[in-house]
């Protein structure tokens, strides 16, 4: 084990009860390998594929979790509130304006003493028109550095040109860039020269017999008939997807970044 290296194991987008049994069942295999430092989760599909409440939040630290991060459904389960008067693990996008309930960013550290600052922000192409991600992400980025230089962020965007955006705009400024949203993983897992590791989508852990977690029967009428179906969350063909970062203790640059796609 390299002591000027620090790993960090982020699970992508857990989907409802799939997606936590999945976790179960492969994160200790996971942490034996890798040994992380910190593990970060997008947990805003945790309850039933939309939302997230006290007693999910609670079996994803049960199961060594350290952040939650969120996106556009993290608002969509009334229990998040309870959630976020209780636990400062558990992010929101912080790119949503003044007022709102939650925080978007933290300094957690480690049981070896490194200090991470975890970012979590939403875009805004396709999705709803909250304040801008890059600018907040400015003075996000400025206040951790005077607590550290191993910067996560989870960049919770539809649309692959304004993660790649954020990257760029990023890189030598933070160790990563990870995408969600889409539950679709992506095969662009990389390097950028300044340091910043970056993948355009991360994935999803949940029922890959699915349109994005949801029972394929109701995705397809929703589509044909164009008026708003019941959701209905799938089942069948879990796989957990995550991404491995090490990161240099000292310059806080990506090292290296691994996609996990498992079953």
């Amino acid at each position: 084990m390299n002591e000027n290296i620090v790993t960090v194991l982020f699970i992508a987008d857990i989907f409802g009860k799939p997606g936590l049994t999945i976790t179960a069942q492969l994160l200790p295999g996971l942490r034996a390998k890798y040994q992380p430092d910190l593990i970060v989760a997008n947990g805003e599909n945790g309850v039933d594929g939309k939302g997230q409440n006290e007693k999910v939040a609670q079996q994803l630290f049960d199961l060594g979790i350290d952040v939650l991060t969120g996106g556009n459904h993290i608002w969509d389960n009334v229990g998040v509130y309870k959630v976020w008067q209780k636990e400062q693990h558990v992010l929101r996008p912080a790119n949503y304006p003044p007022g709102n309930a939650g925080r978007g960013s933290l300094v957690v550290e480690t049981k070896s003493g490194v200090a991470i600052g975890v970012v979590n922000l939403q875009g805004r192409t396709y999705m709803y028109p909250i304040d801008c991600p890059f600018r907040i992400a400015d003075e996000i980025v400025r206040h951790l550095q005077r607590r550290t230089n191993i910067i996560f962020v989870d960049f919770h965007a539809e649309a692959t040109a304004e993660k790649m955006a954020l990257a760029w705009y990023l890189d030598g400024r933070v160790s990563a860039v990870i995408g969600t949203h889409t539950h679709v993983p992506t095969a662009d897992e990389r390097v950028l020269p300044g340091g910043t590791a970056y993948i355009t989508d991360a994935g999803m852990t949940g029922p890959y017999d699915s349109v994005i977690g949801m029972k394929k029967e109701v995705a397809i009428k929703r589509f044909m008939r164009q008026i708003p179906i019941h959701f209905e969350p799938a089942e069948g063909d879990v796989k957990l997807c995550a991404v491995v970062v090490k990161i240099d203790r000292e310059s806080g640059k990506a090292q290296q970044i691994e996609r996990l796609f498992l079953s």
